[in-house]
């Protein structure tokens, strides 16, 4: 079975008597967030809600779907990245996890990972900015 919609593609086949595969992907384009944005007060914020801050010219990467983010792909192995570490658009910045499905969390921009406002192991919404990016090409120095 295929299906493919605007922003999620799924694949699902049988594997002859070793059961089932599925591949999912899903094309969502990183948010760039101006600063200033109203948001809502500190208390009415859950855990891993989105910030009422973003600094201006960097961009959020959110998860595409609910669930736990990890920053590894395995406990005890090193992070996928860090903080000061340049990513590209296809990057893997860490997993959601999500009925016990891991899906690859992509950058989706090119430039220098700024800094990580989702921990390892946290709940993520999927509103939530789980890495900052600051884009190639700004005019910012460093990275």
């Amino acid at each position: 079975m295929h299906l493919e919609l605007a922003d999620l593609t799924l694949t699902v086949r049988r594997e002859g008597a070793s059961g089932w595969t599925v591949e999912q992907r899903v094309h969502r384009e990183p948010v760039l967030v101006e600063d200033g944005r109203e948001g809502a007060p500190e208390g009415d914020r859950g855990p891993g809600a989105p910030p009422a801050d973003v600094p201006e010219g960097l961009v959020a990467v959110r998860p595409p779907l609910l669930g736990t983010f990890y920053r590894a792909p395995q406990p005890g192995a090193p992070p996928f990245l860090d903080a000061g570490d340049p990513v590209e658009e296809d990057t893997v910045v860490g997993i959601v996890e999500t009925m016990k499905m891991m899906t690859p969390v992509h950058a989706g921009v090119r430039g220098t990972a700024v800094e990580f406002r989702t921990g390892d192991g946290e709940f993520a919404a999927e509103d939530a900015v789980l890495l900052l990016v600051r884009p190639a090409g700004d005019g910012a120095t460093g990275g």
